[in-house]
């Protein structure tokens, strides 16, 4: 799928400085648990994200559908609770299974399941235990 699109998250995290919490790449459309940007707004990150990726559905290889990846709008919503937190990790990380493109979370590698699984590096800074652990190993 598109590490170009990854790069571009990790580039806008960066930028922005926002917290990814999770992700999920499907070939149509993508999931995203972040927290509030410190510069700028949800709405200016997701625009810098759209402008910088707008151009993958005619670069990715393996792309099951060659419509755009953006739709016109996207769709935000606060979180209230660690419950909710929770269950909206777990959806986006098991709509690659529910959407047939894979038999198991860990089987999609273009999410942060596996991070949060085992540390795997995943090309974006995901906030997990994981990386609690290595900055505080680094501190």
């Amino acid at each position: 799928m598109c590490l170009t699109f990854l790069n571009a998250l990790e580039k806008a995290r960066k930028r922005f400085l926002f917290l990814v919490f999770g992700f999920v790449l499907i070939p149509e459309h993508v999931h995203l648990v972040i927290s509030e940007p410190e510069r700028r707004t949800v709405a200016t990150a997701i625009q810098s994200l759209k402008l910088s990726t707008s151009l993958l559905s005619s670069h990715c290889k393996n792309r099951e559908s060659r419509s755009p990846l953006w739709q016109a709008r996207y769709y935000d919503r606060n979180l209230r609770d660690y419950q909710e937190f929770v269950e909206k990790l777990r959806y986006i990380h098991r709509n690659p299974v529910k959407r047939g493109l894979a038999s198991a979370a860990g089987d999609w590698r273009w999410s942060s399941f596996r991070h949060h699984l085992s540390g795997e590096d995943c090309k974006v800074q995901i906030e997990s235990k994981w990386t609690a652990a290595k900055r505080k190993a680094e501190a």
